[in-house]
């Protein structure tokens, strides 16, 4: 089946939003409608592996599974997480944290659970999928990009950051040349080096490497991008500070608004003329739910839109099928508010979060879930006194964080996005005495527009997210 045309340019993007909302499932089916799925590679190896404990192994994913190049890390893997069910009142079995000196089988799973979605993503069509990391997010980047590799991803969208060492990394795994990424330390004035081997999973085959398209907020830093990148940047992706989860945050001096968050300027403002003028595609992200909203991006020059709520809350998402129904009842009767928080990410970035009940979005949920890290994603690099690295996270324990050097200021009103957002895509971790990990639902500012594709149904496919942007838009 021939579903992405040649020289293939979509006039939609689909967001790479984490943890799992954007899963295979929903990359898939966005590609077999003709425009460019992408899944999230945030967690990949913890989603990867509790899926495992839920599910065990399907044909569709054994079949993938026996493509991948190392097939005793594959027994590996299987034996571990996927021996026996897990019954739904019991914990999952975590997987190691990450560091800079994370063995070698902490690779592995990376890199397998990374080619497992994109290599499922693309299976039964030749539509194109991209992957989505974020670059805030250093010690997994490497052999979750060689995974991707592996699938033949066919682009790779990263922002959070700026990510111009990407671009001549993809072009190294690819060739099987070993990789250095950069590890941010706080307390040292440059950065340490991680150092990745790609060639324990090289196949037989030649590798290509992905597109790369950087996601930004300024025709600034897209300058910089499209100057400093050790590679070639294909495009951009444009976010504007109305999407969901992590935003820039605003340039220069700022006021808060009524809940404590950003507002943002005219420094903030993109001179898309300027966006024009570098020669590369773009596509605008924010606040898209429209097909005017893609008509006004096509006028401004851009190639086309990123589009990610109308996608979190369609029937493919990853997001748990409760808290999506949850929120579409809700969004039938009234609207959902979603503010923007200074302090819920440890990254420091502006994080967006929708309102919804029994959610950590609640001061009475926030107040009584009991601190717990044990993902440590977004766990913070800094060094110790006699030189080694330490980590550490304004979400972890309070008493924690302290004796490792932070501010407890920090931690007011931190929340951990690692289990809320497994928890939001239907993998909570279940805590003994204390229940299941809450939810923490992030959408852009525009979610009650998601009640334009209701129009009296209680749900609605990615397909009709696509037909409905693209109805009045021309060719």
């Amino acid at each position: 089946m021939n579903t992405a045309p040649r020289g293939f340019t979509p006039l939609i993007i689909q967001g790479g939003m984490g943890v799992a909302i954007s899963g295979w499932p929903l990359a898939r089916a966005v590609s077999l409608a003709g425009q460019l799925g992408v899944v999230s590679g945030t967690a990949i190896d913890a989603v990867f592996a509790r899926r495992l404990q839920n599910e065990g192994v399907s044909d569709a994913l054994r079949a993938v599974l026996e493509r991948f190049p190392i097939q005793s890390v594959v027994e590996r893997v299987l034996q571990r997480f996927a021996r026996t069910k897990r019954a739904v009142s019991d914990a999952y079995q975590n997987v190691v944290m990450l560091t800079h000196r994370s063995a070698e089988h902490a690779h592995d799973l990376l890199v397998l659970a990374a080619f497992t979605e994109v290599a499922l993503a693309k299976q039964g069509h030749d539509g194109k999928v991209g992957m989505n990391l974020l670059t805030k997010v250093q010690v997994p980047t490497a052999a979750t990009l060689m995974g991707a590799i592996l699938a033949d991803a066919d682009y790779v969208v990263m922002g959070a950051g700026v990510p111009t060492h990407i671009p001549g990394v993809l072009a190294s795994l690819a060739a099987g040349e070993p990789v250095d990424t950069p590890l941010d330390v706080t307390g040292e004035s440059s950065a340490r080096r991680l150092r990745f081997l790609p060639e324990r999973y090289l196949p037989s085959r030649a590798l290509t490497a992905p597109k790369f398209l950087g996601v930004v907020s300024s025709h600034v830093l897209a300058t910089a991008l499209a100057r400093r990148s050790n590679g070639p940047v294909e495009g951009f992706v444009v976010e504007r500070p109305s999407a969901g989860g992590h935003n820039a945050p605003p340039r220069g001096a700022y006021e808060v608004d009524a809940h404590g968050g950003p507002v943002y300027g005219p420094r903030d403002e993109v001179r898309f003329e300027a966006m024009v003028d570098l020669g590369l595609p773009f596509w605008i992200g924010g606040a898209v739910t429209r097909p005017e909203d893609v008509t006004e991006a096509r006028a401004l020059g851009a190639t086309g839109v990123q589009v990610g709520t109308l996608f979190a809350y369609c029937e493919e998402s990853g997001m748990d099928p409760a808290i999506r129904a949850d929120v579409l009842g809700r969004l039938a009767q009234t609207d959902v508010e979603v503010s923007t928080s200074l302090r819920a990410s440890a990254t420091g970035y502006p994080f967006k979060v929708a309102h919804v009940p029994a959610s950590l979005s609640e001061p009475e949920v926030y107040a009584t879930r009991e601190r717990n890290c044990d993902l440590g994603y977004l766990r913070e690099a800094y060094a110790r006194p006699d030189g080694s690295l330490g980590y550490r996270c304004s979400a972890e324990p309070v008493s924690a964080y302290v004796r490792k050097g932070g501010d407890a200021a920090a931690t007011e009103g931190a929340m951990c996005l690692c289990n809320g957002l497994m928890a939001t895509c239907g993998l909570a971790q279940v805590r003994g005495g204390t229940g299941t990990e809450p939810a923490l639902i992030t959408s852009g500012d525009a979610i009650n527009d998601v009640r334009l594709l209701l129009q009296g149904r209680d749900s609605y496919s990615a397909r009709d997210v696509i037909e409905y942007l693209s109805a009045t838009t021309p060719d």
